[in-house]
């Protein structure tokens, strides 16, 4: 993979063209406070009999209540909620603005499986974002399946990412964009510049920043294989997610619901982030060379040990990752 310049080291990331060390996915080489990390994940989902014969509405709540199975970060001071509009109606986008001019201006797409997730419960990330970056982000709280099963939410991201274009030089003072999210929202992020070139012949983001995210629906090998352990996110959960969706339809293969099928050229260079205990490892690992062979900019950083989206739970891990995504973003 191309490589750019990083404020921190990168402990675990691919050295050269296409080339990943095996000793990444060596078991010995998951830290302790990764392991620990894992192990109370394991333990807190599976004390949960099963969370899927609750509606994903009452789910929803109860994680906004700080009531979900992890504890809900603080509310970030810099954010402010408005709404535009969307082709199904308003759409809440969460901004949050550096208390200086911004540098520049973060899309972010939150994940959830198109199910659950918000742009409040990444008040952490995000607000982290702001601060290391001199970055405004924008959140955008997409409508959730089932009660809107796709195309709603990457209708919803595609009326944010437009209005971004109109009204981003006028509020934020510049022009400087890029995009990216976690599991759900990195599939949302790429649909968005695939709906962006292909729909409106623009390619305004400089660059995207991907982690973990879900790229083919039709589940690729690592997904399929991954079972029942709840480290996050297993097999189950992944049909779970997938049939709420595509509740009413919609061909797997479709670059729209899986980016990893798609035309991939013309899109702006993209740092990919996976941890090896990820059920969707492979999407990642797909989708990476395909980038690259389209002729975009890739780079690839798989860390040891990481769960699923692992940036949201505390450890070295997540701020090694975390200080190369901001490095890689500002790079731009």
């Amino acid at each position: 993979m191309t490589s750019l310049p990083s404020t921190s080291p990168a402990p675990a990331i691919s050295s050269g063209p296409l080339t990943i060390d095996p000793a990444l996915f060596d078991p010995a080489a998951i830290a302790p406070d990764t392991r620990a990390v894992n192990a109370a994940i394991v333990k807190a989902l599976g004390a949960i009999p099963d969370r899927w014969v609750f509606p994903m509405a009452v789910l929803r709540k109860l994680r906004l209540d700080g009531k979900g199975p992890f504890p809900l970060s603080p509310e970030s001071p810099y954010a402010q909620v408005i709404e535009i509009e969307g082709p199904h109606g308003p759409v809440p986008l969460r901004i949050l603005t550096p208390p200086e001019p911004a540098k520049g201006v973060y899309l972010h797409i939150h994940g959830g499986g198109w199910c659950l997730g918000s742009a409040r419960e990444n008040d952490g990330l995000n607000h982290r974002f702001v601060e290391r970056t001199g970055f405004a982000v924008v959140s955008v709280d997409y409508r959730l399946a089932p009660e809107h099963p796709w195309p709603a939410a990457p209708d919803d991201c595609e009326a944010a990412a437009l209005w971004l274009l109109r009204e981003g030089p006028a509020r934020f003072g510049t022009e400087r964009y890029a995009i990216g999210g976690e599991s759900a929202g990195g599939n949302l992020a790429v649909s968005t510049l695939l709906r962006l070139r292909d729909r409106h012949g623009r390619a305004p983001f400089r660059c995207a920043n991907l982690t973990a995210g879900c790229y083919d629906l039709a589940l690729t090998p690592s997904a399929r294989m991954w079972g029942d352990e709840p480290l996050v996110l297993n097999t189950n959960d992944i049909n779970v997610f997938v049939g709420h969706y595509l509740r009413e339809g919609g061909d797997l293969a479709l670059p729209d619901i899986s980016p990893l099928h798609a035309d991939l050229k013309g899109l702006p260079p993209a740092l990919f982030s996976i941890g090896t205990r990820d059920a969707l490892l492979d999407d990642t690992l797909f989708l990476a060379p395909r980038w690259l062979a389209a002729g975009n900019g890739a780079e690839l950083a798989v860390y040891p040990g990481g769960c699923h989206v692992f940036i949201g739970f505390p450890g070295t891990l997540t701020d090694q990752a975390l200080a190369r995504s901001h490095a890689f973003v500002t790079a731009y």
